[in-house]
């Protein structure tokens, strides 16, 4: 069934939104993919925070006009869907990950910074940490000199024969 004029707009107006709030959209060719594996794909991006569409790509193309996610206009063909996040590395990290147990969702490209990107670069993308685990790792790297500062002063501490200082 068609859409009416008023049901587009409404449905460029929203995802005019999704892309004014996100960093990241990756779509993907679904074609094979049972109702079952949509759904489990749609709740892996919905605890992630990722927001998966199946739109047409008339409508898409208008969403994205003017937005950062323009340049992925010529990508855009045939049955697609898109995933906007606001982390990111989120939709590229849930749609590739997805993608590696079943290989009938295909990459087509995204969009990351105003720059179009291909299969290849989706899948970059994905590879890099998530946010939480980048601030851990930094967190570590800068508990690691104070650390071994008190570890050296406990160890001499110790050499010396006195207690060392909690």
């Amino acid at each position: 069934m068609s859409l009416n004029r008023s049901e587009k707009e409404a449905v460029i107006s929203e995802v005019t939104e999704l892309a004014a709030k996100a960093q990241t959209l990756v779509m993907a060719e679904y074609r094979g993919i049972t109702v079952a594996q949509m759904t489990e794909l749609r709740n892996q991006a919905r605890s992630n925070g990722v927001t998966l569409s199946v739109l047409k790509n008339t409508l898409a193309r208008r969403a994205v006009a003017g937005s950062s996610f323009e340049s992925a206009a010529e990508q855009m063909t045939g049955p697609l869907i898109y995933g906007f996040s606001e982390d990111a590395v989120a939709a590229a990290k849930v749609v590739a990950d997805f993608a590696k147990t079943n290989d009938k969702l295909v990459i087509r490209g995204g969009v990351y910074d105003g720059k179009a990107l291909d299969a290849n670069g989706v899948k970059q993308l994905a590879s890099i940490p998530t946010k939480e685990v980048l601030l851990s790792q930094l967190c570590g790297l800068l508990m690691s000199p104070v650390s071994r500062t008190a570890r050296v002063l406990a160890a001499l501490a110790e050499k010396k024969g006195e207690p060392a200082a909690a």
